[in-house]
């Protein structure tokens, strides 16, 4: 993987993301957009935040959108709350699988120990984990065999129960996780792929060189990085139209980043400070392609923060993106305030 380094501006790479991300247009209702928007998973640990992140990127989601069938709910990257495409769990699940014997008998064994316990019923993980006699968070590190899937309303403990183990090797499932990564998030170094996905470095730069010619290597304005050969035409190619607004939830695909990538998304340090904060991330507003601002929600009052003078036409727009949020269990109407 040497050679020379294709050179991509900011905006090129930012309206590539954009593209990738089906952030500039909804795409069309259906279970084909849904896993296109779940391409490199939604997480969800902010509760419902991937039903807000599936309305940024499909039209006519609805507040149960998250339910359909076409979608699973499981402990992904990292152990977080994902939502993804189910025909995909062995990507999220046997991607994470740790590569060194302890941790692998580790997920093993306690898949084992669930499966006996429930026997195709479904329990609160404090209920299992104490049923167990072990602590309910460990439960999480059966999630890489892809046999446990969960379901997390926020307001209490997830259901988990299980299912049957994917048709998928874990060195497979590695490398099509390197390569959704990529995709939506390139580019990327291994080391920023581990950081996302919960894997040691060693184990990321291994899965990059297995990906060989499938790489591009490429220089962008916060270092040297790596986009799929395959998306390189994508990344030259001239911008198209942008959104005139969307709101995207904590923790959203689009600004899921870390170390020098957030520079590159917000040049702005003070700003960066104010959507990458120490505890719960506020969403991000995206105005004409750029991160304007952040927003909160209380119930059905959304209080947005932008960073500069929005326009009447932008300040509409962004309005609009709120009172269409599909909250679940909103009663009433949404209501935007402003703090300018």
């Amino acid at each position: 993987m040497t050679g020379a380094r294709l050179g991509l501006t900011r905006p090129q790479i930012l309206a590539f993301r954009r593209r990738a991300g089906a952030l500039d247009e909804r795409l069309s209702p259906g279970q084909d957009s849904l896993r296109r928007a779940a391409w490199a998973g939604l997480q969800d640990s902010v509760p419902r935040a991937a039903v807000l992140s599936i309305h940024a990127r499909v039209a006519g989601t609805a507040p149960s959108t998250w339910e359909d069938p076409s979608l699973v709910q499981l402990w992904g990257p990292r152990f977080v709350v994902f939502v993804v495409a189910a025909r995909d769990l062995a990507v999220f699940s046997l991607g994470t699988m740790p590569d060194h014997a302890k941790g692998q008998r580790r997920a093993e064994d306690l898949a084992a120990r669930l499966r006996t316990l429930l026997g195709g019923s479904r329990m609160t993980y404090g209920q299992a984990g104490e049923a167990l006699g072990v602590h309910h968070n460990s439960l999480r590190y059966a999630a890489a065999t892809g046999t446990v899937l969960i379901r997390w309303d926020g307001a209490r403990q997830p259901e988990i129960w299980t299912a049957p183990p994917p048709e998928a090797e874990p060195h497979d499932a590695r490398l099509e996780l390197a390569r959704r990564y990529l995709h939506i998030y390139g580019p990327v170094t291994p080391e920023a792929f581990g950081q996302w996905a919960g894997i040691g470095a060693r184990h990321c730069i291994a899965a990059f060189d297995a990906l060989g010619t499938s790489l591009t290597p490429v220089q962008t304005p916060v270092g040297d990085a790596w986009i799929l050969t395959s998306d390189e035409e994508a990344f030259r190619a001239a911008p198209g139209p942008v959104a005139p607004a969307r709101l995207l939830p904590s923790g959203d695909p689009y600004f899921l980043r870390h170390g020098a990538d957030r520079d590159l998304l917000v040049p702005d340090a003070a700003r960066r400070n104010e959507l990458w904060t120490p505890r719960v991330w506020p969403g991000g507003l995206l105005v004409a392609g750029e991160i304007a601002g952040t927003w909160r929600r209380a119930d059905t009052v959304i209080t947005v923060q932008p960073w500069r003078p929005l326009s009447p036409a932008e300040r509409d727009a962004a309005a609009a993106e709120a009172e269409s949020m599909p909250l679940p269990g909103a009663r009433g109407r949404i209501v935007v305030r402003w703090e300018d």
